[in-house]
C-alpha cells in the first residue's frame, strides 16, 4: 500500500488550515439596497457571544432554529440600534458547519452600518471576505464544489430554465452523479493495488483484473454518453450566442429591435448603417439568448470601416450557437421545396464571402424579411416549407410563427433541465471528465490478459482518473482507497 500512502490529501490538510483559523465572520446577506428587511450573517466560534452582546444579555440561551422579536443594541454605546428577529443555528446543523445566527432588521442604510459596526467592535470578529460563507460550507463539508459552483449560478440566474438548471445542481444533483463514478473508480484501483501487494500472499484471483477493466469499461461509456450533451448546460448557463448576419439593409437591425422590444440598433432607409457589433442579452421564453447584430456582408467594398465591421461580424459568427441568416423575401420568393432552399442557404453563403467552416457544426436558420412586399401566393408559398420562417418587420402582429418556431430552436439546443440527468454546466467539469477518459484509456489500452507492462504504471493511472473526478468535486482523498481495499479483501485478517 505504499503507492497509496504517497498521495497527498490536500482537501483534508487544507481543512485542518482553514478550520484552524477560528475567525468569526460577519456580513450583510441580502444585499446593499434599501429595502423592508436585511439579514445579517455571523459564523464561527464567537458567534454565541457576539448575538449575546448584541441583544445585552449574557446568559441569553435562544432555542435552536426558531425566531426571537429582540431589540439589537450596540456593545460600547449600549444605545438601541433596531428591533428585529434573531436566529440561532448551532453547528454542525448549519450551513456554514459552525455554529452561525442571523439578524434581520429594517433594511436602512443606517441600521445596517450601525449594526455591522456593533459586530465590528467586538473581539475576534471580522468582516466576511466575498464568498467566504460559502468557502466554510465547502470546507466543513456541507457542500462539493459543483454544489457551490450550482449556488453561484442560482444566485446569478436570469431565466426560468437557468433557474431550473442551479436549482438541480445546487441541491447535488451533478455531484451525486460525480460522486458515484469516483466511488467506482476508487473501488477498481482499490483492487488493482490489492492486486499488485497481495495478490501471492492473500492468493487474490488475477480474474480481479478482468472484472476491474470491464467496470472501467462501463463508467468510460457513462461518462462519454454524459460528454455527448452537445453543450446543453453550458448553452443554458451561459447563454445562446445567436448572431443575425445577412446582406447590407434586408433588416437585421430591425429584427434585433422587435426581438429585444426596444430601440438597441439605430434604424435607417441608408444601407450599411450598423458598421460594429450590437449584442445584448435577452430572456426568450425562459431561455438566455445573447443576439448579436451585425455589419451587412458583401464581396467587395473600398470602405475601410466597412471592412472592419465585416472582419467582426465573420467572427462572431465563428463564436455563435445559432445562426440567423437573414435575407430579403424577393429574392426567395420562387422557392419550392426544402432542397431549393438548402441550396439557396449555401449559395447566399457564398455570396456573403462566408467560409463554410464559419457555419460547422451550428444551427442556420433561414428567414425571409420583408414578406410584405409579396404576393399572398408567394407568402403561402413560403409558409408551406419548413427551413425556412417567413417575417415583416414591418408588421410584428404577423411574427407569431416565427418566435415559436425560435423559441423551438432555443429549447432544442438548451434542452430541459432534469434530476435523473443533470448536464455539464462548466468548461472545467468538461475537461476534467475528459482526462478522466484519457487515463482509463491508456490502462486499457496497455492492458493484455497476460502481459501488463507496469502495474505501477497502471495503478497510476486510475489514481490519475479519480483526481479527475475529485478536481469537479473538490475533494483528494486516499483514505476511500484503502477502506475498500480492507473491506473487500480483508487484507492482514
Amino acid at each position: 500500500m505504499a503507492l497509496l500512502r504517497n498521495i497527498s490529501n490536500s482537501f483534508c490538510s487544507s481543512f485542518r488550515r482553514y478550520a484552524s483559523s477560528g475567525c468569526t465572520i460577519y456580513s450583510l446577506s441580502s444585499g446593499h439596497v434599501k429595502c423592508g428587511v436585511s439579514v445579517i450573517r455571523v459564523s464561527g466560534p464567537q458567534t454565541k457571544r457576539a448575538l449575546r452582546a448584541i441583544v445585552g444579555c449574557n446568559d441569553y440561551e435562544p432555542k435552536a432554529r426558531q425566531a426571537y422579536l429582540k431589540s439589537f443594541f450596540h456593545p460600547i454605546s449600549k444605545e438601541m440600534i433596531d428591533r428585529g428577529l434573531l436566529l440561532w443555528f448551532p453547528g454542525p446543523a448549519s450551513f456554514t458547519g459552525e455554529d452561525a445566527c442571523e439578524f434581520q432588521v429594517h433594511g436602512s442604510l443606517a441600521v445596517i452600518a450601525a449594526m455591522l459596526d456593533a459586530l465590528g467592535r467586538l473581539d475576534g470578529l471580522r468582516p466576511a471576505e466575498p464568498g467566504e460563507f460559502t468557502k466554510r460550507a465547502f470546507f466543513g463539508g456541507k457542500l462539493d464544489l459543483t454544489e457551490v459552483e450550482g449556488l453561484a449560478d442560482l444566485i446569478h440566474a436570469e431565466t426560468e430554465a437557468q433557474r431550473k438548471q442551479a436549482l438541480l445542481q445546487s441541491t447535488g444533483a451533478l455531484g451525486r452523479l460525480y460522486n458515484k463514478w469516483r466511488k467506482r473508480l476508487i473501488r477498481c484501483a482499490a483492487h488493482l493495488e490489492a492486486y499488485i501487494d497481495f495478490a501471492e500472499e492473500e492468493q487474490i484471483e488475477g480474474g480481479v483484473i478482468l472484472q476491474l477493466t470491464k467496470e472501467l469499461k462501463a463508467v468510460r461509456g457513462e461518462i462519454r454518453n454524459h460528454l455527448n450533451d452537445q453543450r446543453q448546460g453550458e448553452l443554458l448557463r451561459d447563454g445562446v450566442r445567436t448572431v443575425i448576419i445577412g446582406a447590407p439593409n434586408v433588416g437585421k437591425s430591425s429584427l434585433l429591435n422587435l426581438l429585444c422590444q426596444r430601440s438597441v440598433s439605430i434604424v435607417t432607409e441608408q444601407a450599411g448603417t450598423t458598421r460594429d457589433i450590437i449584442e445584448t442579452m435577452h430572456n426568450f421564453g425562459g431561455y438566455p439568448v445573447i443576439f448579436s447584430d451585425t455589419a451587412g456582408l458583401r464581396r467587395n467594398t473600398a470602405d475601410s470601416i466597412e471592412r472592419e465591421g465585416m472582419a467582426r461580424a465573420k467572427k462572431c459568427l465563428a463564436e455563435s450557437d445559432l445562426i440567423l441568416l437573414l435575407t430579403d423575401a424577393m429574392a426567395v420568393r420562387e422557392l419550392d421545396s426544402n432542397e431549393t432552399v438548402a441550396g439557396y442557404v449555401e449559395s447566399y453563403l457564398n455570396e456573403l464571402d462566408i467560409a463554410s467552416d464559419l457555419c460547422s457544426g451550428k444551427r442556420v436558420q433561414l428567414v425571409a424579411n420583408k414578406t410584405d412586399t409579396l404576393s399572398l401566393e408567394e407568402c403561402h408559398r413560403l409558409d408551406k416549407l419548413s427551413n425556412i420562417l417567413s417575417i415583416s418587420c414591418h408588421k410584428p402582429a404577423n411574427m407569431a410563427t416565427f418566435l415559436n418556431a425560435l423559441e423551438q430552436q432555443l429549447q432544442e439546443l438548451c434542452g430541459t433541465p432534469r434530476a435523473e440527468h443533470p448536464r455539464i454546466t462548466n468548461t472545467r467539469y468538461r475537461q476534467q471528465l475528459e482526462r478522466c477518459i484519457e487515463n482509463i484509456d491508456i490502462f486499457l489500452r496497455d492492458y493484455k490478459p497476460d502481459v501488463f507492462p507496469d502495474m505501477a504504471i497502471a495503478a497510476a493511472k486510475l489514481r490519475n482518473s479519480v483526481r479527475c473526478i475529485e478536481r469537479i468535486t473538490g475533494h483528494v482523498s486516499c483514505e476511500d482507497i484503502l477502506d475498500v481495499v480492507f473491506k473487500d479483501f480483508c487484507i492482514g485478517k
